[in-house]
């Protein structure tokens, strides 16, 4: 199998990312301007929770640099292993697809209930592909 498709779900994963950075700008700027918040007024994490109202984007932006991580090492480890197999594409596009899911809940009506439930999902579906990765590592 071509090792190069690994990094199909990372560049699916980086695009995620950019949308969501665009949608949080825009957000952000919205609000300052409609709410006249000086951008000095804002200038730490904690000021900013305390001034902006709709922090859905910028969370959500936070959430995509958490697991994440844990994803894209799995993929250079698959690739770099020779572990690239119909299974591990499975299970990184199906986190792909999960985060995507929980991405779109929590920038648009953020029912806590269904991201928690995509969250949970795309974290077992990312240690099942930890998990065949640590089996083809130890198998040698």
């Amino acid at each position: 199998m071509d090792t190069r498709l690994i990094f199909l779900p990372a560049l699916a994963m980086a695009a995620l990312t950019f949308v969501v950075w665009w949608r949080m700008y825009f957000m952000r700027v919205a609000e300052m301007t409609r709410e006249r918040i000086h951008p000095q007024s804002v200038a730490t994490s904690v000021e900013m929770a305390a001034r902006l109202k709709d922090t859905r984007a910028a969370d959500n932006f936070r959430n995509l640099f958490e697991l994440p991580v844990l994803f894209y090492l799995a993929l250079v480890i698959a690739a770099l292993t020779a572990q690239v197999s119909v299974a591990t594409l499975a299970l990184a596009w199906a986190f792909v697809l999960l985060r995507v899911m929980h991405s779109a809940i929590h920038c648009t009506y953020n029912r806590v209930w269904h991201r928690f439930y995509t969250y949970l999902a795309g974290g077992v579906v990312l240690w099942a592909l930890w998990g065949v990765l640590a089996v083809g590592l130890l198998r040698g």
